[in-house]
């Protein structure tokens, strides 16, 4: 019997994966399963990202210099504790390479995004999911699972898949109870869509301590999801570790090109803003109408609770809403069944949604 390579232990145990799909059986097909923008990217990134073409045998700008700068620019920042990478996720998966050694532990909430426990477990670490309240991330309950094996504590704020978030001063009473050892990485990748006063993607606790990391994504608001661009802010010391373990062009020129266009168009960002404030109420009042229980999202997108069974339980409004066209996202694999999480689409299509719902409901 002849032996074959094999992984590291643990390695074939991982479940990859899974994002939102677009099957569906109708011929026009609204995708409502990956919280993209349904305005699509900013003309002036589209532009930028075409006139790469010419370019295309020059490996990019391994430091991303030039957008690392706007950023800065943008947010009143010190470009130099600035990192890019491919998406948000990249950065995860960095923050595994250069913190995480087997038995560590890693600390997320409940139903924190599912690449946490998928950073830890490629690295041989411990995920720990410590219980909700209200579908929101308590505090308290993620303290109490601190232990000296803990190495970095997950918060998504706003949170996906339930679109709520921590107000700041709880962010900061998150962080005062961790020893200096433990990094707080708190993934704003919906920051952009919140528009509440007690609400703080972290830029304030990153210039104030050591042990804090911001991430941030293009792919929400900005439109790029196609590109994987991301970008965190933290100490100099770990944005030094990040680089050393980064891949030295891991992202590409078009990513940068567009991505430098995207930053500099605040009123692209502002009418995305708006419009998702806008249709964001309309589909919360109308759950509310139809007696639908929806979490309070302050995101892109409204996580339901529907009947466990019957006619108008998850798995039966999933397969009404797809036969129309209207793919949405089970979240099962969150340990919530009984729950959708719909994006927030163009007019139209979170229309279609609402009438498909009612409609499942009367039956």
């Amino acid at each position: 019997m002849s032996l074959s390579p094999q992984p590291r232990a643990g390695i074939l145990d991982i479940a990859p994966y899974v994002g939102g799909d677009a099957r569906s059986p109708a011929a026009e097909v609204h995708k409502l399963s990956s919280n993209e923008n349904p305005l699509g990217a900013s003309p002036n990134a589209c532009a930028a990202f075409a006139a790469c073409a010419q370019e295309l045998a020059l490996y990019p700008d391994g430091g991303a210099v030039r957008l690392r700068a706007a950023i800065a620019a943008r947010y009143g920042l010190n470009p130099d504790r600035i990192v890019c990478a491919a998406g948000s996720d990249e950065i995860f998966q960095l923050l595994g390479r250069a913190y995480l050694d087997p038995g560590d532990e890693v600390i997320q909430s409940a139903h924190g995004f599912l690449v946490y426990r998928l950073v830890a477990q490629q690295a041989g670490a411990v995920c720990l999911s410590a219980p909700e309240s209200g579908l929101t991330a308590d505090v308290d309950a993620m303290l109490a699972l601190v232990t000296p094996r803990t190495k970095i504590v997950f918060l998504a704020n706003p949170n996906n898949p339930t679109g709520t978030y921590l107000t700041s001063s709880e962010v900061k009473r998150l962080h005062a109870g961790l020893p200096s050892t433990v990094l707080l990485v708190l993934d704003a990748a919906y920051a952009e869509y919140v528009q509440r006063n007690d609400y703080s993607a972290g830029i304030d606790l990153v210039a104030e301590h050591d042990n804090v990391l911001m991430t941030r994504t293009f792919s929400k608001i900005y439109g790029l999801a196609a590109l994987r661009l991301g970008w965190a802010y933290g100490p100099q010391v770990v944005i030094d570790a990040l680089n050393r373990v980064r891949g030295p062009f891991n992202v590409s020129s078009p990513a940068l090109a567009a991505g430098l266009a995207a930053v500099e168009d605040e009123d692209f960002v502002e009418r995305s803003r708006a419009f998702n404030a806008r249709e964001l109420e309309r589909m919360q009042a109308a759950f509310a109408e139809l007696g639908i229980l929806a979490a309070p999202s302050v995101g892109n997108f409204v996580l339901i609770r529907l009947p466990q069974t019957g006619k108008a339980c998850a798995a039966a409004a999933d397969t009404a809403l797809r036969a129309r066209g209207l793919v949405v996202r089970s979240v099962k694999a969150y340990g919530l069944d009984d729950c959708l999480r719909i994006s927030i689409g163009r007019p139209e299509a979170n229309a279609a949604v609402i009438d498909t719902l009612r409609a499942l409901i009367a039956t």
